[in-house]
């Protein structure tokens, strides 16, 4: 039995819709607080399980029968070292036979503040005797790409990253990841390093929608208050604007680079093309 928890979110429901086309239905159970938003997962056959990191005993049986389970990190940040901890002392109470966990690119070194509940996380996992593979993941394209339309609007792309280059991979690639690690054997006490093939700054990322779009659009570095401040003044909830202003600036410092290639050798392909990907948004 593999069992997947926050199966309702964009990961979730890439690595739920990849592993029914390697196991069958009855072998999966989902994890979510609620059900009704995976109801075409259990119209699929798969089980659902109502389960909430802030009701940790609602866990226990949630995990229950599990040979291999995927924990999603949660994203309430400052909240998730509690909840992962809850999850964690569930998985042991059930007799989870592997724990995989979605951690952070280089998340023992990383300059980006996001990377303190992570490692502590894999610290409580490594310390509960439970057998694990971390996934550290990197930056998703889609964080990016999400702003290409502002970036059409604007004639500009902005950030904090300075000429710090990325090296991200597209949701599905790391869904891609976590099915073959939750599919296959071989994988346990591994930490994989996850990240896109090629990396670019965002100035080249500018140049790209530029070249897509026939329009002028440039890179405009900002400090870090600057940009933040102006993601909430577009109207990003505050929390997220902190989390972005603060990863373009981990960005500056390396945080967001890998040339491991980790990420294409464990799903057996390149992985997706950040430029497609723009391509894709630009035309949209």
């Amino acid at each position: 039995m593999i069992v997947v928890t926050g199966a309702s979110g964009q990961l979730g429901r890439f690595v739920v819709n990849g592993l029914l086309q390697k196991v069958p239905a009855a072998e999966l159970a989902v994890v979510v607080r609620s059900p009704e938003k995976v109801a075409d997962f259990a119209a699929l056959g798969v089980q659902v399980r109502q389960g909430d990191y802030d009701q940790p005993e609602t866990l226990v049986a949630a995990f229950k029968g599990a040979d291999k389970l995927l924990l999603i990190s949660a994203n309430e940040i400052g909240r998730r070292f509690a909840q992962h901890s809850a999850a964690i002392a569930a998985a042991k109470q059930a007799g989870v036979g592997q724990l995989v966990y979605t951690s952070l690119l280089h998340a023992d070194t990383s300059p980006l503040p996001l990377c303190a509940e992570h490692a502590q996380t894999e610290t409580l996992i490594r310390a509960s005797g439970i057998p694990f593979v971390i996934l550290r993941n990197g930056w998703y394209t889609e964080n990016y790409v999400a702003g290409v339309s502002s970036a059409l609007q604007l004639g500009a792309v902005y950030g904090s990253a300075g000429e710090g280059r990325i090296s991200s991979a597209a949701c599905a690639d790391y869904a891609a990841a976590a099915v073959a690690v939750l599919t296959q054997e071989n994988h346990s006490g591994k930490v994989y390093e996850l990240a896109g093939d090629e990396s670019y700054s965002l100035a080249e990322f500018a140049a790209e929608i530029a070249l897509h779009s026939g329009k002028n659009i440039v890179y405009q570095n900002l400090p870090e208050a600057d940009f933040k401040a102006a993601l909430v003044g577009a109207g990003m909830p505050e929390w997220l604007a902190t989390l972005l202003s603060e990863s373009d600036v981990g960005a500056s410092k390396g945080g967001l680079f890998d040339d491991g290639h980790q990420l294409s050798q464990l799903i057996g392909r390149p992985t997706t093309s950040w430029k497609e990907q723009v391509n894709n948004a630009v035309n949209a």
